[in-house]
Formats: structure tokens, sequence, C-alpha cells
């Protein structure tokens, strides 16, 4: 933590100051009712209906994905920041929470190889990484495994502070180009997904005279594949560059991020001017398009804790989909191994056949292919796997599964309020017609999908019945049935072996 001196603080008091984070819906009661009510149901969701299912076919090896717990689901939005250079993350930090509470003596230090977690509370202090991965009022429990290399340099900076009494910001260390990157001792682009996939919203911090893009930075922003909707692009510092100068750099970051992203939208890039103390030399050419920049950008995270709770359920559903995706190719894996024996040999060929398997269990549960995992990951998860140690297909899991996808979470989408376009003004939030009582106290329901009298998407279809050759059958056993009778009598008679048989034999002779 920096002191009041070098974070720059403006002395007021805490009654004059006037946050650009002052959000309404946090302060009002029906909100938070509703709100905490909707995320407890979520967790009983997750924990009866999904997690079981990716416990049983143990979902996490194949996924970066470690087991949500209820302090993930229940955490405050997260705001994942990545840049090249700590300084200037740590000036944008600063600046955010300095900016918007002048009265605040918050200040975070500049870190080159540490993650740093900024949270709330009402004295200041420091946990540090062991301490955080293993505390139950964290949202930091997965951590631990990526090792004590790791969590060395992690650490968790509290502070009183009303911007973070909204949202969390985690601050990652500072990425060095070219040849002078260093081998961290920890993975950390599987680092960078952990906290991406839990993270609200990601933002990439470039500085306007400093566009290089590293091989370790790359490699952090593919680690973003799958959360392309949480990434915004910040280019700071916009101001020392002349208008004509921005629309180059502009262009010229685009370009780079072309060659490293490669989706079909545009992500959005924010002009900005963020400083502790603007400097002498800035331009003022731009000034009024970097403060409707800076705008957005402050009304983008002060609707962070307003979609917390749909991008929790949002999130919910798509690891729910991937976990039943997993789980059919599993189970259709398992299905292809032999009993006894030349299961290395068969494994080795199932590796080898991936893309077919997949195409394989697309086309039987009718799913899209958009949501099966990468051929190369699962290929490199299935060494030193044994399929024996799964069971079979799961039909009970599965419909679980999909009760959930099809009725628990779209009930708790209907449940949460409805927000029109936040415009910093305190109105109430609207409420859902129908009673609140009614759809808050509606128990969600628990151990296995509902009995609806129709057979399973996932159950072994049964042939047609044919009634001649049922028919046919009945005669068929009729017949073997007597001449079984016939010809064991008259062998056991003419043997000796049954006695009496002998006017019933001269009957049925010809």
């Amino acid at each position: 933590m920096s002191s009041p001196a070098e974070s720059g603080s403006v002395s007021a008091s805490p009654a004059s100051a006037t946050g650009d984070f002052d959000v309404a819906s946090l302060k009002n009661p029906d909100y938070v009712r509703k709100f905490d009510r909707v995320i407890d149901d979520l967790q009983d969701v997750y924990s009866h209906k999904i997690r079981p299912l990716e416990k049983a076919y143990n979902y996490e090896h194949f996924s970066s994905s470690a087991p949500l717990g209820n302090d993930d689901i229940a955490a405050k939005p997260m705001v994942l920041l990545i840049g090249q250079y700590s300084t200037g993350k740590t000036t944008f930090i600063n600046s955010i929470l300095k900016k918007s509470y002048p009265s605040s003596h918050i200040g975070v230090e500049p870190t080159t190889d540490r993650f740093v977690a900024v949270m709330d509370n009402p004295t200041e202090r420091i946990i540090p990484g062991n301490a955080a991965a293993v505390s139950s009022a964290l949202p930091f429990k997965g951590l631990d495994k990526f090792g004590q290399a790791f969590l060395s340099r992690f650490q968790v900076s509290q502070t009183p502070s009303p911007v973070l009494q909204n949202f969390t910001i985690v601050d990652t260390p500072g990425i060095l180009s070219g040849d002078k990157q260093r081998d961290r001792g920890y993975d950390y682009t599987s680092v960078i997904e952990w906290f991406a996939e839990r993270a609200d919203l990601v933002l990439l911090l470039f500085d306007s005279h400093k566009l290089d893009i590293s091989n370790e930075l790359k490699a952090a922003i593919h680690a973003l594949k799958g959360h392309e909707e949480k990434v915004r692009v910040v280019l700071n510092k916009s101001d020392m560059v002349n208008q004509q100068q921005l629309m180059r750099v502009y262009g010229a970051l685009m370009w780079s991020l072309g060659k490293v992203v490669h989706t079909p939208e545009v992500m959005r890039v924010y002009l900005v001017s963020i400083w502790l103390e603007r400097p002498p030399n800035a331009f003022d050419d731009c000034r009024s398009l970097l403060d409707n920049e800076k705008k957005d950008l402050l009304t983008d995270l002060q609707q962070l804790p307003i979609n917390a709770a749909i991008r929790k359920v949002n999130e919910i559903v798509k690891r729910a989909r991937l976990a039943r995706v997993h789980a059919l190719i599993v189970a259709h894996l398992r299905e292809q191994m032999p009993s006894f024996y030349g299961k290395a040999a068969a494994l080795k060929q199932l590796s080898d056949n991936l893309p077919q398997a997949f195409q394989q269990v697309s086309k039987k549960y009718r799913l899209p292919m958009g949501d099966f995992p990468d051929v190369d990951k699962f290929r490199e998860a299935l060494i030193g796997m044994k399929f024996e140690q799964f069971g079979t297909l799961n039909e009970k899991l599965l419909m679980a599964s999909d009760e959930a996808l099809g009725t628990d979470l779209p009930e708790l989408l209907q449940r949460l309020p409805h927000h029109s376009s936040f415009t910093g003004t305190t109105a109430r939030p609207e409420i859902e017609t129908e009673s609140e009582d009614e759809s808050e106290s509606r128990p969600l329901r628990r151990g296995g999908a509902s009995k609806t009298g129709t057979r399973s998407r996932y159950a072994p279809a049964k042939a047609e019945r044919d009634m001649s050759a049922i028919v046919l059958n009945i005669v068929m056993l009729t017949l073997v049935m007597f001449f079984a009778v016939v010809v064991g009598g008259a062998v056991g008679t003419k043997m000796g072996w049954i006695d009496g048989m002998g006017p019933l034999i001269e009957l049925l002779r010809p």
C-alpha cells in the first residue's frame, strides 16, 4: 500500500465525496433481498444437479475449471486487469479509486511479479497467498492447485473503499517483453484462465506509446478464449499524442490485436486518459472524446453489481453445458474400451480418433460442436487415464443437468429484477409483476429430473414391436418344445431311461 502522498490524494470530507460508483440497486433492500435469494438457489442448483455430474466424470481433470464453491458463486463481481507494464496498471487502479472518492487514502503499489486482489475491508491488511487460498471468506480456494511458487506471489490487499464495496480488482504481474521474459515457476497462462473464468470483466490495458505485445501477453490473451464477451480494451494515456497520432495508434493497436484475438466481433476499445496527476505536456485536442470514453468505461464498471447475478447464472449455464458434453464423451469412450485386455492399444486408438468420436457423440445426442472441448487439450488429458474407473452413461445425472438447464436456471433469471439502462439515477429498480413471496419461496426440485412420462434422450432406443414376429416366435417355440418332448421321450424309452412311454410313442408314431 502506498502513502497518500504517493497516491496523489486530495483532501475532502467523506460527506462531500460524490463517487462515480454509487449504485442505487445495491442500496435498495428489495433488490438486495432478491439478489441474495437468487444466489442461494443458484448455489443449490449447482451443488445438487451439476456438480454431481462433474464429479462422476472427473470434469476438472479435463478442464482448467476447478469445482465452484458457495464462496465462488456468492463472491462480488471481479475485474481482471492484464497489461504489459505494472506501473501503468497501478496508476490506472489508483486513479480509478482516487478520482471516484477523493477522501479515500487507498493506494496500490506497483507489482512486477505478483497477482494482487484488491478488496474492500473495514481495516487495511494484507493476506498472503497461502492464507487466502484456504480462507472460507475469500473466493480463492482453487488457487492452491498452482503450488507454492504461485501462492508466494499472490496476495490480497484489503482496505476500506466505497468503490471496492461493489467489485474486486485483480491486478496481474507486469509482462516483460521479448527475451526478458522469465521463468515464473508456475503456469502463468493457467492462472489467467482460472481468474478469467471467475471474472465479470477483463480489461486489457495498453499505453498509447507502448503497444508491443510480447509472447507471454499473447498467451494470456489466448487464455481468454471462451470469455470474449467479458473482454474490454483500454488504451490509456491517450492524451500523450495528438489527434492525428492517436488515430494511427488506434489503428496499430487494432491491427496487433487482430493477429492475436481471432473473433469475428471487434473488441470494445476505450480511449481514455486516466492519471493520478495529469502531466503538463498532455494534448487537449481530443479532450471531449477522452472524457466521453472515460464515462463509458466507468459506466461499464458501475453496472457490474447490477448484472452480477445474470453473469453468474450465465456462467453456470455455460459450465453445465460443457460438463454434460464432457460426460457424454467420456461415457462414449468408456463403451469403446475392451473388457479384459488390449486397453492400452484401444486407448491409443481412441485418442487418435477423437475428432470422429466427437462427431459421433454430437450426431447421436444432437449437440452443437461448439460445446465440445479442444481436441488437443482433451487428448493430452487422456494420457494416463483409466477409463474403467468411470461408470457408464448415468442417465439420472444427465437428466438432472438437463432439468437445471431447461427449468431451474431460466426460473432464476425470471426472478431477477429488470433494469433499464443505468444513468446514475437513484430510481428504484423495477420489481417483477408476479408475487415476490410466491416466486421466491418456490422450492427447487432436487435429486434428478422430474418424471414426465417420456423416454429419456439418453436411454437406449427400444425396438418397435412387430406382431407378426411375435406370433412366429410363439409358433417356433411350440414346435421346438413338441419335438423335444417326443424325440426325448422316444430315446428315453428306447434306452430304458423312461418307463411307460410306449403307448404314447405308439400313438404318436405315423
